[in-house]
């Protein structure tokens, strides 16, 4: 390269200067959930408390007895409470990190971004954030008791007794919450493609039979408990974030496409 050839200021960064910026907005993002994981274990009682919940009143309701009155929990490793309270305890700090997280994000994937794409920095951030935390309600509030009711009207036919370990309910709880926290960012991911003219609202509707099978194939994979009601459930509520997205990708779409 001569001496005449300047590099612009706003030149793509090299594949280590990529890296770096990763690892910084890694270190940043392990940070905040650090903090906010001071304040959650501070609470973890309190979070058990509230994990449980659910499964209590499906329990509940099947036995037709005062949830608050229900223990069905025990350990066989002095250790397991502590681990196990730890953890959700981490993994809420996570959840409440997220805006930050996202925030780390969308400073990542700034650099390869139009000034225009630029603009939509509070819009990601509210969408993203708002999404992820509307999905951890409706796997509270809603995912949850079906898997709940369904689980243990299983367990109740088989005339088993509830006698269970904190870590793998934690294993069924929180991996509900993260993945549907994760389903309901698809409207969000959408938004974005369809800006950047990678997708649009006739290409979704034209292959909407292939999503479907994939979505039920996903949702086989990694959505808890093997129960084929509980991909059904889950296959239903991202077929529907789906047919969603399509709107999304319509308002977002140049207007030369939506003709």
């Amino acid at each position: 390269m001569d001496a005449a050839t300047v590099i612009p200021t706003d030149a793509r960064m090299s594949f280590m200067e990529h890296l770096q910026e990763l690892r910084v907005r890694l270190v940043r993002s392990a940070l905040t959930v650090a903090g906010a994981f001071a304040l959650t274990y501070a609470f973890r009682l309190r979070l058990w408390t509230w994990a449980q919940w659910p499964f209590l009143q499906a329990m509940g309701r099947q036995l037709k007895q005062d949830p608050a009155r229900l223990q069905p929990w025990a350990f066989t490793d002095l250790t397991e409470p502590f681990f196990s309270l730890m953890r959700l305890s981490v993994w809420v700090a996570a959840f409440l990190a997220a805006p930050v997280i996202f925030l780390q994000v969308w400073g990542f994937i700034k650099p390869a971004l139009g000034p225009r794409e630029r603009r939509l920095f509070i819009p990601f951030i509210l969408g993203t954030s708002g999404m992820f935390l509307l999905g951890l309600a409706f796997a509270y509030t809603q995912a949850f008791r079906f898997l709940g009711d369904i689980l243990f009207q299983e367990a109740a036919g088989a005339g088993l007794r509830a006698n269970l370990h904190i870590d793998s309910y934690l294993d069924l709880f929180l991996s509900t919450l993260v993945i549907t926290g994760l389903m309901f960012e698809l409207p969000v991911l959408t938004f974005f493609l369809a800006r950047f003219r990678i997708v649009t609202a006739g290409m979704m509707l034209k292959y909407w039979r292939h999503a479907t099978l994939a979505i039920v194939i996903a949702s086989a994979f990694f959505t808890p408990g093997d129960v084929v009601l509980t991909t059904v459930f889950f296959s239903l509520v991202l077929l529907g974030l789906y047919f969603v997205s399509v709107l999304v990708a319509w308002a977002a779409g140049p207007r030369r496409a939506r003709g």
